[in-house]
């Protein structure tokens, strides 16, 4: 029978759950255990695809379309598993499917509350995703903070789920935080006694307690913790802050973590393979030489707008025995000539632009894939990037300043054949904005003597997208004649997938997502050439 491990967070959000969910996962893991993830987000959006980045940080696609949260980056990177629309649950998709059913007669009549018909709801969705992945150990994040109003109905349903599996089938984790007070220089035990008892309060006795802390936590503030939680002391296991996230996980089975959880579940004897892990911590520890590389955006200085892009830049630097240097670059501070924004470009080593939506800073990223080609500067572009990078070559080699996308032409002021970039067929303006994108894994047909080619060492991959625009084959060939080399297309469409500039030491776009397939002991193609082709250029 499939065990459920469910991770909730109090005394304030951003602590971590995401990461600690993935951690305890990678260890189960790690111990021949199938592992499946899911996230319970408390929002009422159906899902954050229309999301500013600057409310929820980055849109994480899955291989079957589904527009997630950014947990499932974490849990995708760690576990290694590649995660589905089951993945993420929201109130907005629960409360939408309740009220569909209810108009639609499912209920025959009867009054719809919250206990028992959304918390019924909540429980069907964990149980279903268990069974369809038929995986050992199911992770259930739920997010936000114990004591939101809006994170009520989760709780009660997963507190419900204990009684109809019962305990040894299922297990709370508790992540809170011990803030550090500096007149007293010790850290406080009450903010998470206080989180402890709200859960309790509901009906909830965590069996672990994560404490989170920036400073050394001494035995007796664990003990203090056991005793006024009501927790085993061995239970109660420290989390500090440490160098990078991926030492997480080891830090967490030096508290023996992954057999205190088996014995609780009763799986008998547990031990993690950790090599790997081991071995990718100590890159990363490692002494090394820096590279700075300029990611070119207008989120700048907001990490979880592009998290899964800076983890692969990351990734691929320790496996390159590099460490990263990121540099900000405001695309809309390089459209105003900033003075300083162009000097700090012009340090770069490598130039990445990311994804994105509309027309702000949009000629600044033009201007930075200019100096890329004209500097023969390695470029790497991400969907958005790559049209970027299209557009720019397709005014210079062209002659036409008047080449853009017909996302940009916001008033339709040009004519049709400008656009080097336009609408994907079956999209337009009229179209509803959430879920309506090419979404999800579609295959790319590689051309073989590319540098693309040579990255991949295949001609057939399969990549992630989430994009509504594409580029115009009525200048392919105009574009290939003056050394654009279009080495990826999807083989049922024949739409560009990937560009590379001949003559270029590393200058190439994918209009797919590669950053949501890198992964900590195994660097993304893409990411790892970029890096490569840096550090080359810079001997």
């Amino acid at each position: 029978m499939c065990k459920y491990i469910f991770v909730t967070g109090g005394v304030c959000s951003s602590l971590g759950k995401g990461i600690s969910s993935a951690s305890i996962g990678a260890l189960l893991k790690a111990s021949g255990l199938k592992i499946f993830t899911q996230k319970l987000d408390p929002y009422l959006n159906v899902d954050p695809g229309t999301m500013s980045p600057f409310q929820h940080g980055e849109v994480f696609v899955t291989d079957d379309g589904g527009e997630t949260d950014l947990d499932l980056g974490h849990y995708e990177r760690f576990i290694d598993t590649s995660l589905n629309k089951f993945s993420s649950v929201t109130t907005g998709k629960v409360y939408s499917e309740v009220l569909d059913k209810e108009r639609k007669g499912g209920f025959l009549g009867r009054t719809i509350q919250i206990i028992p018909h959304i918390t019924n709801a909540i429980q069907d969705k964990i149980t279903k995703a268990a069974e369809e992945s038929q995986c050992d150990i199911m992770m259930v994040e739920i997010g936000g903070t114990v004591g939101d109003i809006e994170g009520q109905p989760f709780l009660e349903a997963i507190r419900q789920l204990r009684n109809k599996l019962g305990a040894e089938n299922t297990f709370f984790v508790h992540l809170t935080l011990l803030p550090y007070l500096a007149a007293s220089k010790e850290l406080k035990t009450k903010p998470t006694q206080a989180s402890v008892r709200e859960l309790r309060s509901i009906g909830i006795q965590p069996d672990m307690i994560l404490a989170r802390a920036d400073y050394p936590i001494k035995k007796d503030i664990l003990k203090k913790i056991s005793l006024f939680c009501d927790v085993q002391e061995e239970y109660v296991i420290p989390a500090p802050t440490v160098s990078t996230i991926y030492e997480v996980p080891l830090n967490f089975e030096k508290y023996n973590i992954t057999q205190l959880i088996a014995d609780k579940l009763n799986l008998g004897k547990l031990k993690p393979n950790l090599k790997e892990w081991e071995k990718v911590v100590e890159k990363i520890k490692a002494k090394k030489p820096s590279l700075k590389i300029a990611l070119v955006g207008k989120y700048t200085g907001l990490d979880d707008a592009y998290l899964s892009v800076i983890e692969s830049l990351k990734i691929a630097c320790y496996h390159n025995s590099r460490d990263l240097n990121l540099l900000w670059v405001s695309s809309e501070s390089l459209e105003e000539k900033d003075k300083e924004t162009w000097e700090l470009l012009h340090t770069a080593d490598g130039i990445i632009v990311p994804g994105g939506f509309g027309s702000r800073g949009i000629e600044g990223k033009i201007m930075a894939a200019k100096y890329a080609r004209e500097n023969k500067i390695p470029y790497l572009g991400l969907c958005l990037g790559m049209q970027i990078m299209t557009i720019e070559f397709a005014r210079f080699a062209l002659k036409d300043p008047e080449i853009t996308s017909e996302e940009f032409d916001e008033g339709r002021k040009l004519s049709p054949e400008k656009y080097v970039i336009h609408y994907l067929a079956g999209q337009s303006d009229e179209r509803a904005k959430g879920g309506t994108l090419r979404l999800g894994s579609y295959p790319c047909k590689i051309k073989k003597d590319t540098k693309t080619y040579k990255l991949y060492k295949k001609t057939l991959i399969d990549e992630r997208h989430r994009h509504r625009y594409e580029f115009n084959n009525d200048y392919k060939s105009a574009l290939e004649k003056a050394g654009m080399i279009f080495s990826g297309t999807n083989p049922q469409q024949n739409l560009v997938e990937i560009a590379e500039l001949k003559g270029h030491p590393f200058m190439i776009g994918s209009q797919f997502h590669p950053e949501f397939k890198s992964r900590p002991l195994r660097p993304h193609p893409l990411f790892e050439g970029f890096i490569d082709a840096c550090k080359k250029l810079k001997k």
